[in-house]
C-alpha cells in the first residue's frame, strides 16, 4: 500500500515537470513563464490526488490486504496465461504493473486489453498513455497524447483522459481545447477541494484567450463563430417516449456516409425536447473538427448502456446538416437501433 502511495506522489511531480518544463525553457527570446509554470504546477498537484478518487478501479480494501503486491501480481499473470482472453484480468494486470512501476509490462497488458475489446475500451488506451508517459515524458506530446485523445473519442467523460489531454493541449498551447477539457472536468462533479482549483484554471484561460483575441498575447487560436455552429432542437417520437428514462442522450457530429470518431460530441441528460448547439469546440480529437460550408451528418441517440458506443436497442434519429447554412434544424428519435 505504501508503495501504491508514492508512485501516486510521484505521478503527480511527474506531471507537474511534463507541464513546466516547456513553459520555463522557451525557445524565444521571452522571459521564463515562472508565474504561469507555477499556477501549473499547483493545479496539477491539487488535482492529482483528489481527482484520483473518480479516475481509480482499484480496490484500496484489496491493497490492504496485501502482502506482497509482487506476487500477487504474478499469480494474476498466471491466471491470465488460462484465461487469455479475460478483458478485465488483463486491465487489472495492467494497474498493477503500473503501481509496480513496471511500466513496459503494463503498456503491453494494456494493449493486450484494447485488442481483446477491438479498440473501444477507453479504460484500456488510458491505462496505455499513462504507461507510455512514465516511461518517457516526451510520450504525452507525441503517442500517448493521441491515445489520450481516442480514450475521449470512446468516453468523453473519462477524467483521466480529459485531464491529461488538458495538460497537453495547454502545453501545446491551444488554450481554447484545454479550456474545454477543464470546463469538462468540473462538470463531472470533482471533488470539493479540486473545484475551486479547476474554477481558476478555467478562468486565467478565460483571460488569456480575451487577450489574444484582442491582440495582446499575439496570435490567437480562431474565436468560434456563429457560422461553424451546428444547431438542432432533439425531440422523441411518442411510440419511443419510454426510452428516454433508460439512459444518457449523445448527440455527435460526423461526416456524412463515414465511421470513425465523431467530429463533435455531447452527453447530455435525456430530456425532450432539447435545444443543442455544437461548435468546433466540442470536437473530441484535435484537427478533426468541422467548419462552415460542410455538410455532416447529426445523429441523435439515447444510450441504454450510458455510452457514446452504439449498442442494439438504441433508440435514435438523424439528419444531414449545412454548417453556416442550416438554422436550427430537428431531429426526432425514431428509430432503434438493430
Amino acid at each position: 500500500m505504501t508503495a501504491f502511495i508514492w508512485v501516486e506522489a510521484l505521478m503527480a511531480l511527474l506531471a507537474s515537470a511534463l507541464v513546466l518544463w516547456p513553459l520555463v525553457t522557451r525557445k524565444d527570446n521571452t522571459p521564463p513563464s515562472v508565474a504561469f509554470a507555477s499556477g501549473i504546477a499547483i493545479l496539477v498537484l491539487a488535482c492529482s490526488a483528489g481527482l484520483y478518487a473518480l479516475w481509480s478501479n482499484a480496490s484500496w480494501a484489496a491493497a490492504t490486504n496485501a502482502t506482497d503486491p509482487a506476487s500477487m501480481v504474478a499469480k494474476l499473470a498466471r491466471q491470465l496465461e488460462r484465461q487469455p482472453n479475460n478483458v478485465g484480468g488483463w486491465l487489472m494486470l495492467g494497474r498493477s504493473y503500473s503501481v509496480l512501476e513496471q511500466y513496459s509490462l503494463a503498456t503491453k497488458a494494456f494493449q493486450r486489453a484494447d485488442r481483446l475489446s477491438g479498440g473501444r475500451s477507453a479504460e484500456a488506451l488510458t491505462g496505455w498513455a499513462e504507461a507510455l508517459v512514465l516511461s518517457n515524458e516526451r510520450e504525452l506530446d507525441d503517442r500517448a497524447g493521441r491515445l489520450f485523445e481516442q480514450a475521449l473519442a470512446l468516453d468523453p467523460d473519462s477524467g483521466k483522459a480529459l485531464f491529461f489531454s488538458a495538460v497537453a493541449a495547454q502545453r501545446r498551447g491551444e488554450l481554447d481545447i484545454a479550456r474545454t477539457r477543464y470546463r469538462n472536468l468540473l462538470s463531472l462533479n470533482p471533488p470539493a477541494q479540486v473545484r475551486p482549483v479547476l474554477e481558476q484554471q478555467v478562468a486565467a484561460l478565460d483571460a488569456q484567450l480575451k487577450a489574444q483575441g484582442a491582440g495582446v498575447a499575439g496570435s490567437a487560436t480562431p474565436a468560434v463563430t456563429t457560422d461553424a455552429s451546428v444547431r438542432v432542437r432533439v425531440a422523441l417520437a411518442k411510440p419511443l417516449a419510454a426510452a428516454g428514462d433508460a439512459g444518457a442522450l449523445f448527440v455527435l457530429v460526423r461526416r456524412v456516409g463515414q465511421g470513425g470518431p465523431p467530429l463533435a460530441a455531447k452527453k447530455l441528460a435525456a430530456t425532450f425536447p432539447q435545444d443543442v448547439v455544437l461548435t468546433p469546440a466540442d470536437a473530441m480529437i484535435q484537427g478533426l473538427g468541422f467548419e462552415a460550408g460542410q455538410t455532416v451528418e447529426v445523429v441523435a441517440r439515447i444510450a441504454r448502456g450510458g455510452t457514446p458506443i452504439a449498442q442494439s436497442g438504441d433508440p435514435f434519429g438523424k439528419i444531414q446538416y449545412r454548417v453556416g447554412k442550416d438554422a436550427v434544424r430537428d431531429i426526432i428519435i425514431d428509430k432503434v437501433s438493430p
